[in-house]
């Protein structure tokens, strides 16, 4: 598969991935179950809570996600190309406006785009709990599917006995570390194969 071809399908993956992660993430979040708690002053075994307010209509923390994914995207693009037009309203269709944009840029500023666009794809998926999707990269530094993310320290950690920092310790890997490594190995092949 082209480098083209290789980015129209990621481009593709993450506005699939921020369509659903904004159809189906922003609802508003499920109400805790009914609260109990022990009332001293009254002695009475259980009792009942309610909140001091509403939940919100959404879930906030996936909506700032979007918008900052949608921000950095269109910072990038009016950086590359000045003339791109505006931006479209659905936070889906901003990628392929990206795309089209910035098509005639240099390979490096094509290169930064689909770097942008990859990683944004796995942090979507990530935010929706497939975080499976770092599974299927190779280890930058060992080449082997031993990938697993670590939620805590946002980073996917290699698990091959062998591959270690210099200290002993895994190695570990940022979201953009891999999607420059992903692009990178895309775009090589690519120039490989003609």
């Amino acid at each position: 598969m082209s480098a083209e071809a290789t980015s129209r399908r990621d481009t593709a993956t993450t506005a699939s991935r921020m369509r659903l992660l904004r159809r189906e993430f922003t609802t508003a979040p499920r109400p805790a179950p009914t609260q109990f708690v022990d009332d001293p002053r009254t002695a009475a075994p259980r009792s009942r809570t309610s909140p001091a307010h509403s939940p919100a209509p959404m879930d906030l923390g996936v909506l700032d996600h979007v918008i900052a994914a949608v921000t950095e995207v269109i910072e990038h693009t009016l950086a590359v190309a000045p003339d791109a037009g505006p931006a479209p309203t659905m936070p889906d269709e901003v990628y392929q406006w990206a795309a089209t944009a910035t098509s005639t840029a240099g390979p490096g500023e094509q290169q930064a785009r689909d770097t942008i666009i990859y990683r944004q794809g796995l942090e979507h998926a990530i935010a929706m709990g497939e975080d499976t999707v770092i599974r299927r990269h190779p280890c930058p530094q060992c080449g082997t599917y031993g990938l697993l993310w670590q939620s805590a320290a946002r980073r996917a950690v290699c698990v091959h006995t062998r591959c270690t920092t210099r200290d002993g310790g895994p190695t570990s890997w940022s979201l953009a570390q891999l999607a420059r490594h992903h692009v990178a190995a895309t775009n090589s092949s690519a120039r490989r194969a003609t």
